[in-house]
């Protein structure tokens, strides 16, 4: 029987791939055979995933890409498709995640949480996404969050909920406008997981209790709980899939 999981021959791109989700995803990737492309602003520690991702025997390339600047996405994806000649796999994962009340907000966040978390991912995906149309194939999976759908008692997060619903809403236009060209558009929204960004607030006593409240599991996200979507929304077994997002949240979302 054909493993539907199985990427080998595939070359996947992962943004925000120097820390956190990011690492995790890539490494994902490269379990079940994709080659690939890294992509964040620190190098040194990008070149330490290459290595990790390599000793996995698999090809990886790193890139460094400020994502708040388009021409460096540009030059990140042409550099990637002239290493490799196409790309398969694109994983819209960086993201920052500012936060503080919506009154007192500096124009600065707001349009640094616009660039990063919402324009950056639609630049990766046209960018990509020409590759993709020549080759009539591809797999995006964009990284939405719970607040893609919900927002959350006590903690204002009001312009990143508004990043993440139109990463929502981005993903499902993408979906629809590339399914001629067997490209298929998803998302996952994860609750919290310990990462880099979220270091501000996991570990913190009150945040804790947030979580007992409202996550049905009562708990934050485990390392290696995003795989299986990650890897399903890579694949062929979604085949047929597109325009969705995966909240994978422990149950959050249910209340």
């Amino acid at each position: 029987m054909r493993n539907l999981f199985d990427l080998s021959g595939k070359v996947a791109l992962v943004t925000g791939a120097s820390s956190g989700l990011g690492v995790q995803f890539a490494k994902a990737l490269a379990g079940q055979g994709a080659d690939l492309a890294i992509v964040a602003r620190r190098v040194e520690r990008l070149n330490e995933v290459k290595a990790e991702i390599e000793a996995m025997g698999v090809r990886c390339l790193a890139v460094r890409c400020d994502n708040s600047k388009v021409e460096d996405i540009k030059a990140a994806v042409a550099t990637i498709k002239e290493h490799y000649g196409k790309i398969d796999i694109l994983v819209n994962n960086a993201g920052i995640g500012l936060f503080g009340p919506a009154e007192e907000q500096s124009d600065e966040l707001w349009e640094q949480m616009m660039q990063i978390n919402l324009n950056s991912v639609y630049y990766f995906a046209r960018e990509v996404g020409k590759i993709m149309i020549e080759n009539n194939y591809g797999k995006i999976i964009n990284t939405g969050s719970i607040h893609s759908l919900v927002a959350m008692t006590g903690l204002p997060l009001t312009a990143y909920c508004a990043t993440k619903g139109g990463v929502l809403m981005l993903t499902k236009a993408l979906a629809n406008e590339w399914a001629k060209y067997n490209i298929t558009v998803n998302a996952i929204a994860p609750a919290y997981f310990e990462s880099e960004m979220t270091s501000a607030v996991v570990g913190n006593k009150e945040f804790e209790q947030v979580v007992r409240t409202y996550c049905p599991m009562g708990r934050i996200g485990r390392k290696g709980e995003l795989d299986g979507a990650i890897i399903y929304f890579a694949s062929d077994a979604s085949s047929y899939t597109t325009g969705q997002i995966l909240a994978v949240d422990g149950g959050w979302t249910t209340i």
